[in-house]
């Protein structure tokens, strides 16, 4: 086999994986973070945050169709492991670093929070993709996922406080949120019946932004 017939074949591959169930749903998952960083950068955060949650929405659920597909190989599952990892850097530190970049009015000032967190979800995906679990339902440190679960019910309080505080209060907490994500402490893994409550909690968050969203049309 020739060098252009080696490429075309694992540019083949590649393809391949990508239809994967589970991949599909990780890429969704990406695809709405990728809406989560561009309306943060326009300012529009209700809609940032939909687009956040729903990331966390499809990170479960690409691991709950991949334990549940039958005789899917070895390199579908490394491969799916890689993907996931990559994905969650992006929807669990970059998306999360931009919206406190945004809402900073991209102050300098915010550019070492920011820093913190990418580089806490680096160490962090880092660290979990060569140790894994404490145990089956065991994480070490606060999963990233758990970050924007919280942030989004908090950004329902937004309207309480002057822009200034509340830059400030997410601010703080996305420092706490990070010295948990590195902390060496045992947090449950929320896992089977918890998607079905994380199901209602994005559907439910949806429906209360976007009427926000409405009402500024």
């Amino acid at each position: 086999m020739n060098d252009s017939q080696y490429q075309q074949s694992h540019q083949t591959k590649m393809l391949t994986f990508a239809r994967d169930l589970p991949n599909i749903c990780s890429l969704a998952g990406l695809f709405c973070a990728l809406l989560g960083i561009y309306y943060a950068i326009l300012g529009n955060f209700p809609a940032a945050v939909i687009g956040m949650i729903w990331a966390v929405f499809f990170d479960w659920g690409d691991g709950i169709i991949a334990r549940r597909m039958q005789g899917r190989t070895d390199d579908y599952r490394a491969f799916g492991g890689q993907l996931d990892s990559l994905i969650d850097i992006v929807s669990f530190g970059i998306c999360p670093a931009v919206l406190l970049l945004s809402y900073g009015k991209f102050s300098p000032w915010f550019l070492p929070g920011a820093f913190v967190i990418v580089a806490t979800a680096a160490i962090r995906l880092s660290y979990f993709n060569v140790f894994g679990l404490v145990d089956d339902s065991t994480y070490m440190g606060l999963a990233l996922d758990n970050n924007v679960i919280i942030l989004a019910f908090v950004f329902l309080f937004e309207g309480f406080f002057s822009h200034a505080v509340f830059s400030v209060i997410i601010y703080t907490m996305f420092m706490v949120f990070s010295a948990f994500n590195l902390a060496p402490v045992r947090t449950p893994k929320f896992a089977g019946r918890w998607f079905y409550v994380l199901m209602v909690y994005t559907l439910g968050l949806t429906a209360f932004y976007g009427s926000i969203l409405w009402s500024r049309v």
